[in-house]
């Protein structure tokens, strides 16, 4: 906290005209002495005041002082702008946002200039990419500045604050804005996304204390609505000289009682880069200071630092600007998003923007305005004679002696508002009628009395409409309080015009033409495409699937129609939504000039990322084969992901690799004559990095069955090829013979990949799942076993059967008070850890299990040994003939197959005495000898 005392004030009077203030101070001063418990405290604070109103109003540069997005401040800068008709116009306003403002005339206010770097140059590259916005509105002091200088001749625009990229460089000494007053959430909140917001005129206490003070007294609930009772409404109809005096003294205040020293030591730095600027100026272009306007905050306004005034001989050195591109830009804007940014109460914009309305018709002035600005009506542009400025006078006396001037209240308009929000509310499915009406009108005037108000504000208003109309449950998706913002204004959003647009965004506007829809509409679009009847709307498909890529889901969203690797649609339609996120594709224009060249650049810098995986390569890659058709950049993306995989230590992805290299080598052997060069790459790389990392990965705890199953599923799949380009598949077998799982899933798995190796027989694995299931330790980790014979389907898939056949045997075998407590917990086991797999379980199971229910009771498990029929004249003579000799000759295949089959038996001797032939077959060949001849011509 700062203060002056009454000595050192009078010293920097010294050798000046006589104060018009000095009676002011002298009051003052009295006061402060007979009401303080420490007068010299109170009276350096209050002689502080003074001084710095005498200060800020003796200066040769007119200072206007103004508070953002204020219809009194912006009514005062009309008046003054009329009468005194500057030739230079000192802004308070990033100095590199110059350029933009003359893109205001093609947009729809409010909309927000913004900056905009995504390569950035001496700051955290955690930072990236920086946004700074400043949001202007029409019922705002610098929109009507700015409409002046740019629409009068002969008037210079000069902004005068820390550019863009200092705004950064100070960015560690600013701190974070308190909120003021719950923000409930709104669609259009969130327009200025996470930039940094600039504006013009923060004036808010930075002592809480003091600001809980104001709040109780006042009888409000937010900053806003005390702002709007304590000053907005007495200064709107107010002289430019009580004005700027008021205006001067509160920012003084803020600043005296300021806690917050680094903030403030911020700020001051800007107020001397902000004079630096201006004298530099005046210095090059000679112009005479009583010609120029310097329109600033009034905290600024209230300045202390040495550089303040033009003829201040205080040097202030000012940093360079960084490497960092900078990129400029119009973005839209809303009421709502400006609330949410700067902390304002919800609906504080909107109301502030009707009494702007009210307040031009009730005083008869013509803003000024942009030529040809959408939304805005035509007004004359003519200005009357300049009127000399008088001398200071001493106005703030009487307006701090004199009591407010109450406006009477205005039945007409509190009626018409308390019937149109019952007629709203009925609407949104409240049940309000004329009674509710009657309630509204009544308690808006009672809440203004018990508030020591003769007219009722919107915000009595607001409250009168939530306690009469309100109940239990809101029916709709608007409560009451919202709907009074909507009947006072609305949450009026901007609009950036065609010709303010960047390069990329009218291109992209452009190439849809052919759709024929009105794209800047804020409404939802339907676009239907009929890609075989209308093949030149393939280029509208190929923009919008890219478009899908890089905006927000909902903008660009296919309602029919899908794009996959090998796959067109010949049908689509899509719900497209640009006009609600015009922000999104004004910022894709900061990136590049083309859509193509940003999804490349995007694509190539998550590639490059150093926390990039092989999974996310592989999905650039996919991606780039989707949207650019490019071989040359899929080449380079390939290559990216066979460098990564190669890196990794981990096997966290291997699920993400194996599906995603496993579409792409599908589309290669379908699409191209051979696979490039980069999947033969990666399938031996891949290869011998997963045969490396098997055994830790089988005995690692932090490595789930799923993961190691996608790893087991690479090695099955790639092997062939692998092996083919040079591989050995010794590796594989010593990597699973030196694996040793201790978890059951992990086992399982193990025990699927040996038999896939043909280590272990079907009926091994067989018996060794039986004797889990008779040992009743094991039998509560059995879920476990099966998770992993679940997963083992992946790298083996001839085992979907014998998956099948485990969980029936768990099924069949378990008693009821083991298999009840045990069912919840596989079920949740097999839905966490195997939901892709249970489609392919399910179909396995409905081709083993019967398909009708009077099946069930004969049906004989498959799995299950069959007894051997038994004959009724014993076993029968085996003929002899070529075949028999054969079989017996050889007897290795047939128990071969035997044996896999699990069948048993033993080898007969073919009975003796039988002849080799038969006299049937004998006698049917002698009589059609027709088949057997051709036959041996074709043998022959």
């Amino acid at each position: 906290m700062t203060s002056r005392t009454p000595e050192t004030t009078g010293r920097a009077r010294a050798g000046g005209p006589p104060s018009p203030f000095g009676s002011l101070r002298e009051q003052l001063l009295d006061a402060a002495a007979a009401f303080a418990d420490a007068p010299a405290d109170l009276s350096g604070i209050l002689a502080g005041l003074v001084d710095d109103v005498d200060r800020a109003l003796r200066e040769e540069l007119e200072i206007f002082p103004v508070c953002h997005h204020s219809p009194a401040s912006a009514l005062a800068m009309v008046r003054r702008l009329r009468e005194k008709q500057p030739k230079v116009i000192y802004l308070e306003l990033c100095e590199d946002l110059r350029p933009l403002l003359t893109e205001l005339r093609n947009c729809r206010l409010p909309v927000a200039v913004q900056a905009f770097a995504t390569d950035i140059e001496g700051f955290p590259k955690t930072w990236a990419p920086l946004s700074v916005v400043a949001p202007i509105t029409e019922a705002s002091a610098e929109y009507q500045a700015i409409s002046y200088a740019l629409e009068t001749p002969g008037v210079e625009l000069i902004l005068v604050d820390r550019s863009t990229d200092h705004v950064f460089q100070w960015k560690s000494e600013e701190e974070p804005q308190e909120d003021d007053g719950a923000q409930e959430p709104k669609e259009e909140a969130g327009l200025h996304g996470d930039a940094v917001g600039v504006e013009i005129g923060d004036l808010r206490p930075r002592f809480a204390e003091l600001e809980e003070h104001l709040l109780h007294h006042g009888k409000v609930r937010h900053w806003s609505e005390w702002w709007d009772q304590y000053v907005e409404q007495p200064l709107s109809g107010a002289d430019y000289d009580t004005y700027r005096q008021v205006m001067v003294l509160i920012g003084s205040l803020f600043r005296s009682l300021s806690r917050d020293a680094d903030r403030l030591a911020m700020d001051e730095d800007r107020e001397r880069y902000m004079w630096t600027r201006m004298r530099e100026h005046l210095a090059a272009s000679g112009a005479d200071p009583a010609d120029c306007l310097y329109v600033c905050g009034a905290f600024h306004a209230a300045s202390r630092v040495e550089q303040f005034g033009v003829r201040s001989t205080a040097t202030y050195e000012i940093s360079p600007r960084t490497d960092t591109k900078w990129l400029y830009g119009l973005i839209p804007s809303s009421h709502s998003a400006i609330e949410v940014q700067f902390g304002l109460a919800s609906g504080s914009v909107s109301i502030a923007a009707a009494t702007w309305a009210k307040s031009l018709t009730r005083s008869k002035l013509t803003p000024f305005q942009l030529a040809g600005q959408k939304g805005a009506r035509k007004r004359p542009a003519k200005l009357p004679a300049p009127v000399p400025q008088e001398e200071v006078a001493d106005r703030l006396t009487g307006f701090l002696s004199r009591p407010p001037v109450l406006d009477e209240l205005d039945q007409a308009e509190l009626l018409g508002w308390s019937v149109d929000i019952v007629r709203l509310a009925r609407r949104n499915g409240y049940l309000a009628s004329t009674a509710d009406a009657i309630a509204v009108f009544e308690t808006s005037i009672l809440l203004a009395g018990m508030r020591n108000r003769a007219r009722p504000t919107p915000y009595d208003f607001q409250d009168a409409a939530v306690t009469c109309i309100e109940k239990d449950v809101v029916p709709g998706r608007r409560d009451v309080r919202r709907l009074c913002e909507i009947l006072l204004g609305g949450d009026r959003v901007g609009e950036v015009g065609y010709d303010a647009l960047p390069p990329l965004a009218r291109n992209v506007y452009d190439r849809l033409a052919p759709l024929g829809l009105d794209l800047e509409k804020r409404t939802i679009q339907r676009a239907l495409l009929d890609l075989n009847a209308s093949p030149e709307l393939v280029p509208c498909s190929d923009l919008l699937w890219m478009l899908r890529y890089l905006l927000p889901s909902e903008a660009v969203r296919p309602i029919m129609g899908e794009r996959r690797l090998g796959e067109r649609s010949i049908q689509e339609s899509w719900d497209l939504s640009f006009g609600k996120y015009q922000r999104s594709i004004i910022e894709l224009g900061y990136e590049g000039v083309t859509i193509e060249q940003v999804l490349e650049q995007r694509l190539r810098r998550s590639v490059w990322d150093e926390k990039a995986t092989a999974a996310v390569a592989l999905a650039a890659v996919e991606d780039a084969v989707l949207f650019l058709s490019s071989r040359r950049f899929a080449d380079e993306l390939g290559a990216r992901a066979v460098e990564l995989l190669k890196s990794e230590r981990s096997v966290d992805d291997a699920p993400e690799v194996l599906r995603r290299i496993r579409r792409l080598m599908a589309y290669y052997r379908a699409n191209e004559p051979e696979l490039p060069a980069w999947c033969e790459e990666f399938a031996t790389s891949g290869y011998a990095h997963y045969c490396t990392l098997l055994p830790t990965a089988f005995v690692a705890d932090d490595t789930g069955v799923r993961q190691v199953a996608a790893m087991l599923g690479f090695l099955f799949s790639m092997e062939s090829l692998a092996l083919a380009l040079g591989c050995d598949r010794a590796q594989l077998e010593l990597a699973v013979k030196q694996s040793h799982p201790e978890a059951p899933a992990k086992v399982a798995l193990l025990w699927a990949a040996r038999h896939q190796l043909g280590l272990l027989p079907v009926a091994e694995l067989r018996s060794r799942v039986d004797e889990l299931l008779a040992n009743p330790l094991v039998v509560p980790s059995f879920p476990h076993y099966i998770m992993g014979f679940v997963q083992a389907m992946e790298p083996a898939p001839a085992l979907t059967g014998f998956v099948v056949e485990v969980i029936t045997k768990a099924f069949g075998r378990l008693p009821d008070n083991v298999l009840l407590p045990w069912l919840p917990k596989l079920i949740t086991t097999l839905r966490d850890q195997a939901a892709e797999l249970m489609p392919v379980l399910v179909r396995e199971a409905g081709r083993t299990f019967p398909g009708s229910l009077a099946a069930v009771d004969a049906w004989v498990p498959p799995w299950t040994a069959r007894p051997a029929r038994a004959s009724l004249a014993g076993p029968g003579p085996v003929a002899s003939g070529p075949v028999t000799a054969l079989l017996i000759g050889h007897p290795v295949v047939t128990d071969a197959v035997a044996g896999l089959l699990g069948c048993e038996g033993e080898w007969r001797a073919p009975s003796a005495g039988v002849s080799a032939g038969s006299p049937e077959v004998n006698a049917l060949l002698a009589q059609h000898p027709q088949s057997a001849l051709a036959v041996a011509g074709l043998l022959t």
